[in-house]
């Protein structure tokens, strides 16, 4: 199938209602995964790579958008390839040789005013190539959580500032929070309710792997849609990995544990997928 825009998928999913689910990409066999899943729930979807990402990848941006790519391309469902989570602003600027049609910028530990500058700044250039914009408004939190309602996005605030950026799409901060193994944050399902009446462009959700798959479906009904999944996915990929090691000490061909650890992912992909269609 034609490889999809992220522009494409998510305007479709915000007209229509439904969650559209973007997966964390670190390894080829993530990839395959991924689309696996998706394909078993017969449903469009993302493969996002973060910053993170490209760094593990030696900071080399191109062959791992390349391999993504090369993947989405072969799928049965509409599949898109985005960049998360960028803050450099020299990756920013090499994304648009690389092959994704998406990035989320992330300038959300910059104070309002230097976040809209830089955020803006960002999607002028993003939208001059052709480029969807993601941005960040509040804090959704890292390893160390972010749940206290005094760090949650504002509705107001985001309003002024999807219209000051100019911005496709807005990861708000509404109870979830990143790398989270365990699937119980709490989501302020009323705020996500008044985000999504306040902002005029689809809001989406980071940090869902700490979330129940009934509060992905509630989320989704009050209004999010992007749904951003990444930690559950090496839940699942690293559980299968050391269960498979565990029972065969004398294992040394690699294949023999990842493609059972590759089918763990599509599991859980096509699982959370269903979830919020």
């Amino acid at each position: 199938m034609p490889l999809a825009t992220t522009a494409e998928l998510v305007a479709s999913a915000h007209s229509a209602g439904s969650g559209l689910a973007a997966y964390n990409v670190i390894t080829l066999e993530h990839a395959e995964a991924i689309v696996a899943g998706a394909e078993r729930a017969s449903r469009p979807v993302i493969l996002q790579i973060s910053e993170n990402a490209v760094k593990f990848h030696r900071g080399q941006v191109k062959p791992i958008v390349a391999a993504v790519t090369a993947v989405a391309r072969e799928a049965e469902i509409a599949v898109s390839v985005h960049l998360d989570h960028v803050e450099d602003e020299t990756l920013l600027h090499a994304s648009a040789d690389a092959g994704a049609s998406s990035v989320m910028f992330d300038a959300s530990k910059l104070d309002y005013d230097a976040n809209v500058a830089a955020t803006k700044a960002a999607a002028d250039w993003a939208h001059e190539r052709g480029l969807f914009l993601e941005a960040e408004l509040g804090e959704v939190g890292g390893k160390d959580g972010a749940h206290a309602p005094g760090v949650r996005t504002d509705p107001q605030e985001a309003a002024a500032f999807a219209a000051a950026t100019g911005v496709d799409a807005l990861a708000v901060a509404v109870g979830s929070s990143h790398a989270m193994a365990t699937r119980t944050a709490s989501l302020d399902f009323d705020l996500i309710a008044r985000l999504h009446s306040a902002v005029p462009v689809p809001l989406v959700l980071h940090g869902s792997s700490g979330v129940a798959d009934e509060d992905l479906r509630k989320a989704v009904s009050a209004g999010i849609t992007k749904i951003n999944v990444g930690t559950i996915l090496n839940v699942a990929f690293t559980g299968s990995v050391r269960s498979i090691l565990a029972a065969d000490g004398t294992l040394i061909d690699p294949r023999k544990y990842l493609a059972p650890a590759r089918d763990a992912v599509a599991g859980t992909v096509a699982s959370i997928t269903v979830t919020i269609s």
